[in-house]
């Protein structure tokens, strides 16, 4: 008798266990919608930072474009101080830093929102690119004052 009582125990705890973490089919398509709000407002706000992100790159990038276009026209006064010899090299070596800082400025303004993988790519070239155009200019103003 003592086996049938704790037999009709057991099952009566697992049918109401059952029972009670069932949900309705209505209450399943209102999770699912509240997920898909939810999902939809991270999406948004993932986005919003990536376009900010880009905003604020673009902002540092001006300023690092605009610090070598100083540096170019500081090199140039250097150059009208030089050896006749010299200048000529020199002025190649100006004139090709010119022409990649263009083209980094060119490469920076004509990027399209593509996503946030491609970006994550496209900005640590860049950033790489633009570490070594920075490099290039310290090291013709050093080169140029020995």
């Amino acid at each position: 008798m003592k086996k049938s009582i704790l037999a009709f125990a057991a099952c009566s705890l697992i049918t109401g266990a059952f029972f009670t973490s069932c949900n309705t089919p209505s209450q399943k398509v209102e999770n699912a919608q509240e997920n898909v709000v939810e999902a939809n407002k991270d999406l948004a706000k993932a986005n919003e930072e990536y376009i900010a992100d880009i905003a604020t790159y673009r902002q540092e990038t001006a300023v690092a474009v605009a610090a070598n276009e100083e540096s170019i026209t500081e090199l140039n006064a250097k150059m009208a101080k030089d050896k006749r010899a010299a200048r000529a090299d020199f002025k190649k070596k100006i004139a090709d830093l010119e022409q990649k800082n263009r083209d980094m400025k060119m490469k920076m303004d004509n990027y399209k929102e593509e996503g946030k993988d491609k970006w994550v790519i496209f900005k640590a070239e860049f950033s790489h690119d633009m570490k070594e155009l920075g490099k290039a200019f310290k090291d013709l103003a050093v080169n140029n004052v020995k």
